[in-house]
This record gives structure tokens, sequence and C-alpha cells, in this order.
């Protein structure tokens, strides 16, 4: 959990008490109050949401992409020693004609 997360849903706490606190004592301001506070709580969690959903969308292609250069740089070493074994039968090969 994030900053934004969590000064998202304190802000909502403080904003659902003081709308309550608002109606309970007939202060129309201090209801009100509470629930501009609750919204702005909210769109801080929606943030953080955002922002954690980010990170994990981020990280995830990170992951991909190197696991990816993992398997191109496995294929290209097995490709340099296939190429590396076909030159020594090939050498002997040669050898084998041309020794006397």
């Amino acid at each position: 959990m994030n900053k934004d997360q969590v000064t998202g849903k304190i802000d909502q706490a403080i904003g659902k008490a003081q709308q309550s606190v608002g109606e309970s004592i007939g202060s129309k301001k201090l209801a009100n109050k509470g629930v501009v506070n609750q919204t702005k709580g909210a769109v801080k969690e929606t943030w953080g949401d955002a922002k954690d959903a980010a990170k994990q969308i981020h990280e995830s292609h990170r992951q991909a992409a190197s696991e990816k250069a993992a398997q191109r740089r496995e294929r290209v070493s097995q490709s340099v020693d296939d190429t590396k074994a076909k030159a020594k039968v090939k050498i002997e090969e040669f050898k084998e004609r041309h020794s006397a």
C-alpha cells in the first residue's frame, strides 16, 4: 500500500466522522465538509491504486523483457556451440582426407 492509498483512506474516515458529527449537531457546513473530505480521500486512494497498478505492469514488463533477453542469450550461445561442433567435425574430416 502506498502513501496515497493510506492518506486517502484516512481522509475518507475523517470525512465520514465529520459528516456524522455535522449531521448529529445540525451543522450542514461540517457535514458538507465531511463529504468533501470523503471525496478527496476517495480520489487520493484511487490515484494510489492507479500508481500501484502502473508499478505492477511496469515490473511485469521488465520481468518479461528480462526473460526474453535470457532466452535470446541462450539461443545465441547454443548456436555458437553448434557452429563450433560442426567446425570441429569439418576440421577432423579435412585432416583425415589430407593426412599421409
